[in-house]
Protein backbone atom coordinates (compact mmCIF):
# COMPACT_ATOMS: atom_id res chain seq x y z
CA UNK A 1 0.00 0.00 0.00
CA UNK A 2 1.43 3.24 -1.01
CA UNK A 3 0.81 6.50 1.33
CA UNK A 4 1.68 9.47 -1.03
CA UNK A 5 -0.86 12.46 -0.99
CA UNK A 6 -2.59 13.23 -4.62
CA UNK A 7 -5.54 14.56 -5.69
CA UNK A 8 -8.08 13.00 -8.57
CA UNK A 9 -7.76 15.58 -10.77
CA UNK A 10 -4.00 15.38 -11.16
CA UNK A 11 -4.64 11.49 -11.52
CA UNK A 12 -7.05 12.27 -14.32
CA UNK A 13 -5.03 14.65 -16.34
CA UNK A 14 -1.96 12.12 -16.09
CA UNK A 15 -4.54 8.87 -17.05
CA UNK A 16 -5.92 10.72 -19.85
CA UNK A 17 -2.38 11.94 -21.37
CA UNK A 18 -2.16 8.24 -22.07
CA UNK A 19 -5.02 8.03 -24.22
CA UNK A 20 -7.00 6.60 -20.89
CA UNK A 21 -10.99 6.79 -21.04
CA UNK A 22 -12.21 7.50 -17.58
CA UNK A 23 -15.84 8.03 -16.41
CA UNK A 24 -16.61 8.65 -12.70
CA UNK A 25 -18.65 10.91 -10.92
CA UNK A 26 -15.75 11.84 -8.38
CA UNK A 27 -14.88 15.39 -7.95
CA UNK A 28 -11.52 16.70 -9.00
CA UNK A 29 -10.89 18.08 -5.59
CA UNK A 30 -11.19 14.67 -3.71
CA UNK A 31 -8.06 13.07 -2.87
CA UNK A 32 -6.91 9.71 -2.08
CA UNK A 33 -3.55 8.34 0.28
CA UNK A 34 -2.31 6.11 -1.99
CA UNK A 35 -3.30 3.21 -4.11
CA UNK A 36 -3.92 -0.87 -2.46
CA UNK A 37 -5.82 -3.92 -2.55
CA UNK A 38 -9.48 -3.96 -2.49
CA UNK A 39 -9.06 -5.99 0.78
CA UNK A 40 -6.39 -4.25 2.49
CA UNK A 41 -7.98 -0.61 1.36
CA UNK A 42 -9.00 2.14 4.07
CA UNK A 43 -11.46 4.76 3.58
CA UNK A 44 -9.04 7.88 2.00
CA UNK A 45 -7.50 4.77 -0.33
CA UNK A 46 -7.63 3.76 -4.42
CA UNK A 47 -8.27 0.33 -5.68
CA UNK A 48 -8.56 -1.91 -8.44
CA UNK A 49 -10.79 -4.69 -9.63
CA UNK A 50 -9.59 -6.95 -12.26
CA UNK A 51 -9.55 -10.48 -11.41
CA UNK A 52 -13.04 -12.56 -10.61
CA UNK A 53 -11.31 -14.59 -7.60
CA UNK A 54 -12.30 -11.21 -6.08
CA UNK A 55 -15.20 -10.42 -6.74
CA UNK A 56 -17.32 -10.60 -3.01
CA UNK A 57 -14.52 -8.13 -1.57
CA UNK A 58 -15.80 -5.29 -3.75
CA UNK A 59 -18.99 -4.92 -0.90
CA UNK A 60 -16.32 -5.46 1.75
CA UNK A 61 -13.81 -2.62 0.36
CA UNK A 62 -13.12 0.49 2.43
CA UNK A 63 -11.27 2.05 -0.35
CA UNK A 64 -12.86 5.67 -1.34
CA UNK A 65 -12.68 4.68 -4.87
CA UNK A 66 -12.22 1.63 -7.47
CA UNK A 67 -10.84 1.60 -10.87
CA UNK A 68 -13.34 -1.60 -12.75
CA UNK A 69 -15.40 -2.14 -15.53
CA UNK A 70 -18.82 -0.92 -15.91
CA UNK A 71 -20.19 -4.14 -15.49
CA UNK A 72 -19.13 -4.94 -12.59
CA UNK A 73 -19.56 -1.00 -10.85
CA UNK A 74 -22.96 -2.04 -9.45
CA UNK A 75 -21.40 -4.85 -7.30
CA UNK A 76 -19.52 -1.97 -5.41
CA UNK A 77 -20.49 -0.82 -1.89
CA UNK A 78 -21.92 2.92 -1.55
CA UNK A 79 -18.88 4.06 -0.14
CA UNK A 80 -16.48 3.41 -2.45
CA UNK A 81 -17.04 5.54 -5.73
CA UNK A 82 -16.60 3.74 -9.24
CA UNK A 83 -14.17 5.06 -11.94
CA UNK A 84 -15.23 3.25 -14.97
CA UNK A 85 -12.04 2.06 -17.26
CA UNK A 86 -11.64 -0.52 -19.99
CA UNK A 87 -9.10 -2.12 -18.59
CA UNK A 88 -8.28 -1.44 -14.58
CA UNK A 89 -5.06 -3.61 -14.30
CA UNK A 90 -3.27 -1.42 -16.93
CA UNK A 91 -4.85 1.54 -15.40
CA UNK A 92 -3.65 0.53 -11.99
CA UNK A 93 -0.08 -0.43 -14.09
CA UNK A 94 0.20 3.56 -14.88
CA UNK A 95 -1.33 5.00 -11.53
CA UNK A 96 1.96 3.03 -9.81
CA UNK A 97 4.13 5.58 -12.56
CA UNK A 98 2.12 8.25 -11.67
CA UNK A 99 2.54 8.11 -7.85
CA UNK A 100 6.48 6.71 -8.55
CA UNK A 101 7.42 8.03 -11.83
CA UNK A 102 11.16 6.51 -13.49
CA UNK A 103 14.39 7.51 -11.67
CA UNK A 104 15.86 10.56 -13.62
CA UNK A 105 19.53 11.34 -13.92
CA UNK A 106 21.02 13.43 -11.88
CA UNK A 107 24.33 13.63 -13.90
CA UNK A 108 26.72 13.25 -11.29
CA UNK A 109 29.65 11.58 -11.41
CA UNK A 110 30.98 10.22 -8.05
CA UNK A 111 34.31 10.70 -7.38
CA UNK A 112 35.18 7.33 -6.13
CA UNK A 113 34.25 5.54 -9.76
CA UNK A 114 36.99 4.47 -11.65
CA UNK A 115 36.45 5.73 -15.64
CA UNK A 116 38.61 4.36 -18.51
CA UNK A 117 40.31 7.73 -20.52
CA UNK A 118 38.72 5.92 -23.34
CA UNK A 119 35.25 5.62 -22.55
CA UNK A 120 32.65 8.28 -23.40
CA UNK A 121 30.16 9.56 -21.73
CA UNK A 122 27.19 11.22 -22.75
CA UNK A 123 25.43 14.36 -20.88
CA UNK A 124 23.50 14.48 -17.98
CA UNK A 125 24.76 10.88 -16.77
CA UNK A 126 24.65 9.85 -13.16
CA UNK A 127 27.63 7.38 -12.02
CA UNK A 128 27.33 6.34 -8.16
CA UNK A 129 30.09 5.09 -5.48
CA UNK A 130 32.34 2.26 -7.10
CA UNK A 131 31.61 1.94 -10.66
CA UNK A 132 33.78 0.86 -12.98
CA UNK A 133 33.52 1.85 -16.79
CA UNK A 134 35.74 0.17 -18.72
CA UNK A 135 37.94 0.51 -22.18
CA UNK A 136 36.01 0.90 -25.18
CA UNK A 137 32.72 1.49 -23.79
CA UNK A 138 30.08 4.58 -24.37
CA UNK A 139 27.39 5.40 -22.21
CA UNK A 140 24.83 7.69 -23.62
CA UNK A 141 22.52 9.60 -22.33
CA UNK A 142 20.31 10.49 -18.68
CA UNK A 143 21.85 7.17 -17.83
CA UNK A 144 21.88 5.80 -14.51
CA UNK A 145 24.41 3.29 -13.08
CA UNK A 146 24.55 2.56 -9.30
CA UNK A 147 27.14 1.15 -7.22
CA UNK A 148 29.53 -1.18 -7.63
CA UNK A 149 28.75 -1.99 -11.07
CA UNK A 150 31.22 -2.45 -13.62
CA UNK A 151 30.59 -1.76 -17.44
CA UNK A 152 33.05 -2.89 -20.08
CA UNK A 153 34.69 -3.45 -22.16
CA UNK A 154 33.38 -2.92 -25.28
CA UNK A 155 29.68 -1.86 -24.15
CA UNK A 156 27.50 0.55 -25.69
CA UNK A 157 24.52 1.80 -23.25
CA UNK A 158 22.02 3.84 -25.11
CA UNK A 159 20.39 6.54 -23.81
CA UNK A 160 17.86 6.53 -20.86
CA UNK A 161 18.81 2.82 -19.22
CA UNK A 162 19.46 1.95 -16.17
CA UNK A 163 22.24 -0.35 -14.33
CA UNK A 164 21.21 -1.12 -10.59
CA UNK A 165 24.04 -2.21 -8.40
CA UNK A 166 26.53 -5.16 -8.24
CA UNK A 167 25.93 -5.34 -12.19
CA UNK A 168 28.74 -6.67 -14.28
CA UNK A 169 28.37 -5.83 -18.09
CA UNK A 170 30.81 -6.25 -20.95
CA UNK A 171 30.74 -7.31 -24.63
CA UNK A 172 26.81 -5.96 -25.12
CA UNK A 173 24.73 -3.85 -26.78
CA UNK A 174 21.93 -2.50 -24.54
CA UNK A 175 19.51 -0.12 -26.14
CA UNK A 176 17.14 2.84 -25.06
CA UNK A 177 15.29 2.85 -21.77
CA UNK A 178 16.67 -0.60 -21.04
CA UNK A 179 16.44 -1.64 -17.01
CA UNK A 180 18.83 -3.93 -15.72
CA UNK A 181 18.45 -5.33 -12.23
CA UNK A 182 21.11 -5.88 -9.16
CA UNK A 183 23.66 -8.49 -9.74
CA UNK A 184 23.05 -9.15 -13.53
CA UNK A 185 25.42 -10.56 -15.24
CA UNK A 186 25.78 -9.89 -19.21
CA UNK A 187 28.14 -10.55 -21.59
CA UNK A 188 30.68 -13.36 -20.14
CA UNK A 189 31.90 -16.00 -21.76
CA UNK A 190 29.66 -18.68 -22.06
CA UNK A 191 29.55 -22.74 -21.20
CA UNK A 192 31.82 -24.01 -24.00
CA UNK A 193 34.22 -26.42 -24.44
CA UNK A 194 35.34 -29.62 -26.29
CA UNK A 195 33.49 -32.62 -24.18
CA UNK A 196 36.62 -34.97 -24.40
CA UNK A 197 39.28 -33.03 -23.78
CA UNK A 198 37.69 -30.25 -22.31
CA UNK A 199 39.47 -27.19 -24.47
CA UNK A 200 38.31 -24.09 -24.19
CA UNK A 201 36.25 -22.57 -26.65
CA UNK A 202 37.17 -18.42 -27.03
CA UNK A 203 33.51 -16.45 -27.12
CA UNK A 204 34.54 -13.69 -29.59
CA UNK A 205 30.71 -12.59 -30.16
CA UNK A 206 28.89 -10.53 -28.13
CA UNK A 207 25.64 -9.82 -26.48
CA UNK A 208 22.54 -7.16 -27.76
CA UNK A 209 19.38 -6.31 -26.05
CA UNK A 210 16.97 -4.00 -27.75
CA UNK A 211 14.68 -1.31 -26.40
CA UNK A 212 12.65 -0.95 -23.40
CA UNK A 213 14.00 -4.71 -22.33
CA UNK A 214 13.79 -5.22 -18.44
CA UNK A 215 16.42 -8.22 -17.15
CA UNK A 216 15.95 -9.21 -13.53
CA UNK A 217 18.51 -9.89 -10.28
CA UNK A 218 21.18 -12.25 -10.51
CA UNK A 219 20.51 -13.05 -14.01
CA UNK A 220 23.18 -13.91 -16.85
CA UNK A 221 23.23 -13.93 -20.46
CA UNK A 222 26.34 -15.38 -21.97
CA UNK A 223 28.02 -13.89 -24.94
CA UNK A 224 28.08 -15.74 -28.09
CA UNK A 225 30.32 -17.81 -29.71
CA UNK A 226 31.05 -16.13 -32.71
CA UNK A 227 28.44 -13.77 -33.56
CA UNK A 228 25.57 -12.59 -31.20
CA UNK A 229 22.68 -13.56 -28.48
CA UNK A 230 20.01 -11.63 -29.02
CA UNK A 231 17.20 -9.70 -26.99
CA UNK A 232 14.86 -8.21 -28.63
CA UNK A 233 12.92 -5.06 -28.17
CA UNK A 234 10.49 -5.21 -24.95
CA UNK A 235 11.27 -8.46 -23.57
CA UNK A 236 10.65 -9.02 -19.81
CA UNK A 237 12.77 -11.51 -18.01
CA UNK A 238 12.62 -12.32 -14.42
CA UNK A 239 15.29 -12.90 -11.51
CA UNK A 240 17.39 -15.80 -11.55
CA UNK A 241 17.00 -16.75 -15.34
CA UNK A 242 20.29 -18.69 -17.24
CA UNK A 243 20.34 -17.72 -21.06
CA UNK A 244 23.37 -19.54 -23.30
CA UNK A 245 25.55 -18.14 -25.78
CA UNK A 246 24.14 -17.59 -29.28
CA UNK A 247 20.08 -17.81 -27.72
CA UNK A 248 18.04 -15.16 -29.77
CA UNK A 249 14.33 -14.13 -27.73
CA UNK A 250 11.73 -12.48 -30.05
CA UNK A 251 10.02 -9.40 -29.50
CA UNK A 252 7.61 -8.91 -25.98
CA UNK A 253 8.58 -12.35 -24.85
CA UNK A 254 8.06 -12.81 -21.19
CA UNK A 255 10.40 -15.39 -19.05
CA UNK A 256 9.65 -16.28 -15.20
CA UNK A 257 12.69 -17.18 -12.74
CA UNK A 258 14.56 -20.06 -12.69
CA UNK A 259 13.98 -20.15 -16.26
CA UNK A 260 17.10 -21.84 -18.44
CA UNK A 261 17.91 -22.03 -22.01
CA UNK A 262 20.17 -24.14 -23.52
CA UNK A 263 22.82 -22.66 -26.32
CA UNK A 264 21.29 -21.81 -29.87
CA UNK A 265 17.62 -21.79 -29.05
CA UNK A 266 15.52 -19.68 -30.79
CA UNK A 267 12.32 -18.40 -28.93
CA UNK A 268 9.63 -16.11 -31.10
CA UNK A 269 7.90 -13.61 -30.42
CA UNK A 270 5.13 -12.77 -27.91
CA UNK A 271 5.83 -16.16 -26.07
CA UNK A 272 5.11 -16.95 -22.41
CA UNK A 273 7.36 -19.05 -20.70
CA UNK A 274 6.55 -20.23 -16.82
CA UNK A 275 9.10 -20.30 -14.25
CA UNK A 276 11.89 -23.08 -13.65
CA UNK A 277 11.23 -24.18 -17.22
CA UNK A 278 13.92 -26.08 -19.00
CA UNK A 279 14.75 -25.25 -23.18
CA UNK A 280 17.29 -27.77 -24.53
CA UNK A 281 19.69 -26.35 -27.03
CA UNK A 282 19.21 -25.26 -30.77
CA UNK A 283 15.57 -25.38 -30.55
CA UNK A 284 12.83 -22.82 -32.65
CA UNK A 285 10.32 -22.36 -30.28
CA UNK A 286 7.68 -20.60 -32.71
CA UNK A 287 5.53 -17.58 -31.99
CA UNK A 288 2.92 -16.94 -29.18
CA UNK A 289 4.23 -20.39 -27.60
CA UNK A 290 3.31 -20.94 -24.10
CA UNK A 291 5.09 -22.52 -21.94
CA UNK A 292 3.57 -24.32 -18.38
CA UNK A 293 5.62 -23.76 -15.28
CA UNK A 294 8.32 -26.53 -14.70
CA UNK A 295 7.92 -28.01 -18.25
CA UNK A 296 10.83 -29.57 -19.92
CA UNK A 297 11.65 -28.92 -24.02
CA UNK A 298 13.12 -31.21 -25.77
CA UNK A 299 12.15 -30.48 -29.20
CA UNK A 300 11.02 -27.24 -31.47
CA UNK A 301 7.48 -26.16 -30.98
CA UNK A 302 5.02 -25.02 -33.45
CA UNK A 303 3.61 -20.97 -33.02
CA UNK A 304 0.63 -20.78 -31.32
CA UNK A 305 1.25 -24.16 -28.98
CA UNK A 306 0.49 -24.27 -25.24
CA UNK A 307 2.44 -27.12 -23.28
CA UNK A 308 3.36 -28.66 -20.58
CA UNK A 309 5.46 -31.53 -18.67
CA UNK A 310 8.54 -33.07 -18.70
CA UNK A 311 9.38 -34.15 -22.18
CA UNK A 312 6.56 -31.14 -22.98
CA UNK A 313 3.43 -31.94 -24.71
CA UNK A 314 0.66 -30.21 -26.09
CA UNK A 315 -1.00 -28.98 -22.78
CA UNK A 316 -4.52 -31.00 -22.88
CA UNK A 317 -2.29 -34.26 -23.40
CA UNK A 318 -0.64 -33.69 -20.45
CA UNK A 319 -3.50 -32.88 -18.49
CA UNK A 320 -4.96 -36.19 -19.60
CA UNK A 321 -2.17 -38.04 -19.11
CA UNK A 322 -1.62 -36.78 -15.47
CA UNK A 323 -5.62 -37.54 -14.63
CA UNK A 324 -4.57 -41.33 -16.04
CA UNK A 325 -1.87 -41.47 -13.78
CA UNK A 326 -4.28 -40.13 -10.49
CA UNK A 327 -6.83 -42.60 -11.59
CA UNK A 328 -4.02 -46.01 -11.55
CA UNK A 329 -2.56 -44.87 -8.10
CA UNK A 330 -6.42 -44.95 -6.93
Amino acid sequence: MTTKKFFYSELKLFLQSKSISIESKLLDNSFFLGISSLESAKENNLTFFHNNKYINLLSLTKAKACFITKEYSKLLNKLCAPIIVNDPYIVYALTTNFLFPKQKSNGFINSYSNIDDTAIIGNNVQVNYNVSIKENTKIGDNCILFDNSIIGPNVVLDSNSIVMSNCAISNSFIGENCLIKPGAKIGEKGFGFTPSSKIEIRHIGNVILGNNVEIGSNTTIDQATLHSTIISDNVRIDNLVQIAHNVHIGQNTIIAAQTGIAGSTKIGKNCLIGGQVGIAGHLIIGDKVTIAAKSGVTKNIKKNSIIAGFPAVDIKIWKKNIINQYRKIK
